[in-house]
């Protein structure tokens, strides 16, 4: 078994075929989005492939060290350049090609006019073992 966390974009990621942002969605496109959603998860905890997953809002703060005694830097006012994530499920399947699978499926929730999103779902395997360096 595999561990994989795909990842879903509000932003950073290549357009969606049915790119209408989700806050011009009505009420039951909404609601058909998220079925989708809790329905995918439980899907994938019955045949043991979940992990976890949440959704995660629009806003977002890249934070760095700037040094002993100084307060951390954020990334200031440019909140429009930057990737943002909207949400991700961890899973642990057979491997990469069924990850593929999963991300594919992921990608066909419903959006506006009840359509596909046909988003780019991001596949990123876990790291499995720590780096070692040797010299």
């Amino acid at each position: 078994m595999a561990k994989y966390l795909l990842l879903k974009h509000y932003r950073g990621a290549p357009e969606a075929l049915n790119n209408v942002p989700m806050d011009q969605w009505t009420p039951d496109e909404v609601a058909a989005h998220m079925q989708f959603m809790a329905d995918y998860a439980e899907r994938l905890q019955a045949n043991g492939e979940y992990v976890e997953g949440q959704a995660l809002s629009p806003e977002g703060t890249f934070v760095r060290y700037d040094g002993e005694g100084r307060p951390p830097v954020t990334d200031g006012p440019f909140a429009e350049t930057k990737d943002l994530i909207a949400g991700w499920f961890a899973i642990d399947v057979e491997g990469y090609d069924r990850a593929l699978e999963l991300a594919g499926e992921l990608s066909a929730a419903p959006a506006a006019g009840g359509k596909p999103l046909h988003e780019w779902i991001e596949v990123r395997p876990f790291l499995a073992q720590p780096v070692t360096i040797t010299e």
